[in-house]
């Protein structure tokens, strides 16, 4: 189905054309025609298949029919990365016509503080805004919610998790009950449908390949210790020359560190980053400009990024850890493989990961090939189902009462010294 059939403003049509978008996705294609009726939306789809067009385009196709007084319209997103991915792709479909938008985040300075609080007040008709920022905003009793007609709640699986339920229902407070209310969610959990339950009026259900990756993530994984792990990056980049955007995620800011340090040590010639929370938000943004441009080959970060950026062609997703969250997989490795796209997605299973990675290959109803350990990095852990649960980890001699996470030891020299086999 082309944009075209959608019957919607030649304005929003051009800037389409120009933002490359030739058909719509099957969310599009459902949840599009049932929002531009200004029906309440339930949408259950996994990141990647093109969510966020499907709630901008019939908010912006009101917006320039209907007219726009001030601030229309609100989305709520967890994470100041995804906030401001949709206000870039907001500014695109609407270049053609007059609509205003504003990221609202923390984590900035007083300037950005001023800059939020001018939109606010001065009508910008479209506010994409993490939660706790904007009810600083709102508190201060300046921000007038009256006009608003269009409610997102983007990612509301994640919004839950991170413990904005309360947060969400201090907003619903200040902005009117007669509303568009959409709201989209990667897996549709119980608490999902109770809140769904508590906010929409008479909702359009609607659901896509509930929590389970693109069709063309290659999935893939590695029984692997965790001195094995930078090695194994290591053969897996000599095997794929071409690929020129790879993005690693590990599930502690801990380790991000020591990850590019390794690969920089390891691998000559490659450029590295890492990114994640602590870092100032234009570090963070010109950080991802680079690997957006792809100055930077590699980018290392946390969870907090794996439903926050969409930058297409990410050739390879690394997943140095299990996650802790089955759901979370399914947004590590939704970052490659973009809409139609084709991507390839690798996850490194040490032994302690094994009752995790089940619990994914559960929710995504598929057994993930497991490859064999290159014969030159030693013997790899046994996969093992039910696995043991095991106190014996190996981390590595201590220096300067340290744990050098990667140091590798041969099992006897670890037995002299009392360490653990591997």
């Amino acid at each position: 189905m082309t944009f075209e059939e959608f019957n919607i403003d030649e304005r929003l049509l051009e800037a389409i054309s120009y933002m490359h978008f030739e058909k719509a996705s099957p969310i599009q294609e459902k949840a599009i025609p049932v929002a531009m009726e200004g029906n309440d939306v339930l949408a259950c789809a996994q990141t990647g298949t093109g969510k966020t067009a499907t709630f901008l385009i019939p908010i912006l196709q009101d917006l320039v029919t209907n007219g726009a007084h001030g601030f229309t319209s609100l989305i709520v997103v967890p994470t100041r990365e995804l906030a401001i991915q949709i206000d870039q792709e907001l500014q695109g479909f609407s270049y053609f016509t007059d609509t205003t938008s504003k990221a609202v985040y923390g984590g900035d300075k007083g300037m950005d503080w001023d800059e939020q609080k001018r939109a606010l007040t001065e009508g910008t008709n479209v506010v994409v805004a993490t939660p706790g920022r904007l009810i600083a905003h709102l508190r201060l009793g300046y921000v007038k919610c009256n006009n608003i007609r269009h409610l997102v709640l983007d990612e509301a699986d994640r919004m839950l998790d991170m413990g904005f339920i309360d947060d969400i229902r201090q907003i619903l407070g200040y902005i009117p009950k007669k509303r568009q209310t959409m709201m989209f969610s990667a897996t549709m959990a119980p608490e999902i449908r109770k809140l769904a339950n508590s906010i929409l009026v008479e909702p359009q259900m609607i659901s896509i390949a509930i929590a389970k990756p693109a069709e063309g993530v290659k999935q893939s994984a590695y029984m692997a210790h965790p001195y094995q792990k930078i090695d194994l990056i290591t053969h897996i980049l000599a095997q794929n020359p071409d690929y020129d955007s790879i993005l690693i995620f590990t599930s502690t800011k801990k380790l991000i560190h020591s990850i590019v340090n390794s690969i920089h040590n390891h691998i000559k010639g490659v450029t590295v980053e890492g990114i994640s929370s602590d870092f100032e938000q234009n570090e963070r943004e010109e950080v991802l400009l680079r690997f957006k441009a792809k100055q930077t080959r590699i980018l290392v970060a946390t969870d907090v990024l794996s439903r926050g950026i969409d930058i297409k062609g990410i050739n390879l997703v690394i997943n140095f850890d299990v996650p802790r969250d089955a759901a979370d997989y399914v947004h590590r490795v939704g970052r490659t493989a973009r809409a139609d796209a084709k991507g390839e997605a690798i996850t490194f299973i040490s032994e302690a990961d094994i009752p995790k990675f089940v619990r994914i290959e559960t929710l995504i109803e598929k057994s993930v090939e497991k490859l064999p350990l290159p014969q030159e990095l030693g013997e790899a852990p046994i996969w093992k189902i039910p696995a043991e649960k095991s106190k014996k980890r190996f981390y590595g001699k201590r220096k300067n009462g340290k744990r050098n996470f990667f140091r590798r030891k041969s099992d006897k020299e670890n037995s002299k010294k009392g360490n653990p086999k591997q």
